[in-house]
C-alpha cells in the first residue's frame, strides 16, 4: 500500500509572495508592526504603477498611518491638501512627471515631500530639492528603508517645542516651525526650516554640510553637499526677499548663524 506523508498544516510552508518591482523583499523584524502613537500621518502616494503602490500602502499600514494611493498623478492637483502630512511622489509617470507635479503642489502644501525615484543623477537629485522637496528613495527600496525615512519625516514634523529664538527682527517659533522677520512669515519649506533652526541653536559656530545632514537626518539618509546647499540658497534667497541674512558661507568649511 502507497502510503502519502501528509506535512501537518502548522509545519506547511507559506506560498512566495511575488516581488513588485522597485521593492526589495527584506524579511526582517524592521517589517514588524510597530505600535502605533503620535507619529502616525495621513499619507498621499502618487505612482502610476498600481503594484507599487499596493506595496506602499500595506508596508505604511503596518504603522498606523493612513494612505491615500493615486495611480493618476493628475488627481492630485484637485485634492484639499490640508489634512495631509506628507506626500510620496514617483518622478517618472506619463502625462505629468514628479518634477512637475511637485511644482505644482508645492505653493499649497508645507509638509514633507517625498520622491521616489530611480533616477541617482546628481542634478535629478538638485531639480527635485530647488522645487521643494524634502527627500529621495531610490527605487528599489526596502520596507524597512521606506518605514524609516517617513517615521523621521513625520517625527520631526509632531517635535513638540515651548519656546522661541530671537535675533533681533528675526524670530525663529520653534512650536510652529516658523520663521517671521518683523512679524512677516518667511515661506519655508519643511527641511529649509530645520537647517536654519539647527544654525540658529548654534550662533556664530560653523557647520559643515555633513554635521547639518547627521544633525538632521541621521545614518538613515543619504544625502551629499550639493543637496544642503540647495536647501541653504533657497532658505538665503527667502529669508532675502524680507530684508534678513542671517545665514554666511564660510568658504571651504560650511555655514554659520552670523546674527
Amino acid at each position: 500500500m502507497n502510503h502519502r506523508h501528509q506535512v501537518p498544516t502548522s509545519q506547511a510552508r507559506a506560498p512566495r509572495e511575488t516581488q513588485t518591482p522597485g521593492v526589495h523583499d527584506s524579511r526582517t523584524t524592521a517589517n514588524r508592526p510597530q505600535q502605533k502613537g503620535a507619529n502616525v500621518a495621513r499619507i498621499i502616494a502618487i505612482d502610476d504603477e498600481q503594484a507599487i503602490l499596493d506595496v506602499i500602502e500595506r508596508i505604511l499600514k503596518r504603522d498606523g498611518h493612513d494612505v491615500l494611493c493615486l495611480a493618476d498623478p493628475t488627481s492630485a492637483l484637485k485634492l484639499n491638501l490640508a489634512r495631509a502630512d506628507l506626500i510620496l511622489c514617483d518622478v517618472m509617470m506619463p502625462g505629468i512627471d514628479g518634477f512637475e507635479l511637485v511644482r505644482e503642489l508645492r505653493p499649497r502644501f508645507d509638509g514633507p515631500i517625498v520622491f521616489l525615484t530611480a533616477k541617482v543623477a546628481e542634478e535629478d537629485a538638485v531639480t527635485g530639492y530647488g522645487l521643494g522637496a524634502d527627500d529621495y528613495v531610490r527605487k528599489p527600496f526596502g520596507a524597512a528603508e521606506l518605514r524609516a525615512k517617513v517615521a523621521a519625516h513625520v517625527r520631526r514634523e509632531r517635535r513638540e517645542h515651548t519656546h522661541a529664538i530671537a535675533f533681533g527682527p528675526v524670530r525663529l517659533d520653534l512650536g510652529a516651525r516658523q520663521i517671521t522677520v518683523d512679524g512677516t512669515p518667511v515661506a519655508l519649506t519643511p527641511t529649509e526650516y530645520e537647517i536654519c533652526e539647527h544654525l540658529a541653536r548654534h550662533p556664530g559656530q560653523v557647520l559643515s554640510r555633513a554635521q547639518i545632514c547627521e544633525a538632521l537626518f541621521g545614518w538613515e539618509r543619504e544625502v551629499d553637499d550639493a543637496a544642503i546647499s540647495m536647501h541653504v540658497s533657497r532658505a538665503r534667497k527667502k529669508l532675502a526677499a524680507t530684508g534678513a541674512d542671517p545665514i554666511a558661507t564660510v568658504w571651504g568649511m560650511g555655514y554659520k548663524w552670523q546674527l
